[in-house]
């Protein structure tokens, strides 16, 4: 597990040249914040970086639904019972294994790896601008129909599960990257991705964190130069949900 620090931010991330999974601790005075569970055999490599932190691990902050971020759940919680985990309302649908969509919804199907045997719940649901500690959740949907980024109101960073990757190329999901394109066709819905991407431009961050890829500082310029990608690919034609 490789371990990169940028402030309060920790960005750990497992098989970082060939399959990145990112998981994020984020420090706060007291206690810390985990973004995103990985893959199973992620638990014990966030359990070690929180116990060298030597601060309690109180919050588990849900990105979206895909088992590469949800995968060491349910080991987290029996380690780590009293920490309450989070996810957007409308994404709890997701970890619970149900992929149907709700009315006025695109109807395009979801796609990914949805899990099937995770058992822990969500203790908290969150909806756009709810306060985590020092992030502030913003709706992002468009890798799931409920993905949520999370900016850090002290730093400006935002870490934004799928709705970016920054392996082998910086780009919008949905839209795929030659050697890694696994995001892309984990991705529900491009257009309402594309959407995703401009709001958290919008909020210019100083930091992008995403479940997949190297952390990104000063991005805005790299983000919009995805979103134009993105856009011309829409444009053109090409457009597929997913």
């Amino acid at each position: 597990m490789r371990v990169t620090q940028e402030g309060n931010l920790y960005q750990l991330t497992w098989l970082p040249r060939i399959f990145p999974v990112n998981c994020y601790l984020i420090e706060e005075e007291q206690e810390l914040t985990l973004i995103d569970a990985g893959m199973s055999y992620s638990m014990k490599g966030i359990l070690i970086q929180a116990e060298k932190l030597r601060k309690p691990l109180t919050r588990i902050v849900l990105t979206h639904g895909h088992m590469d971020h949800v995968g060491a759940l349910d080991g987290l919680k029996k380690n780590v019972p009293e920490a309450k985990v989070y996810i957007s309302e409308r994404d709890a649908s997701l970890l619970a294994g149900d992929r149907s969509l709700r009315p006025g919804e695109p109807q395009s199907p979801v796609k990914g790896s949805v899990p099937s045997k995770i058992v822990t719940g969500p203790d908290v649901l969150l909806h756009e601008g709810d306060r985590i500690g020092s992030l502030v959740a913003v709706n992002t949907p468009g890798h799931t129909p409920g993905s949520m980024s999370f900016q850090d109101q002290r730093s400006g960073a935002v870490i934004a599960g799928d709705a970016f990757q920054t392996f082998r190329a910086v780009a919008v999901s949905g839209k795929k990257v030659p050697w890694f394109p696994f995001p892309a066709m984990a991705t529900w819905n491009l257009e309402q991705a594309l959407a995703s991407a401009y709001k958290l431009i919008e909020l210019n961050p100083s930091l992008l964190g995403v479940g997949h890829g190297n952390l990104l500082l000063d991005p805005v310029e790299a983000m919009k130069r995805a979103a134009a990608e993105a856009e011309g690919l829409l444009s053109g034609g090409g457009a597929v949900h997913g």
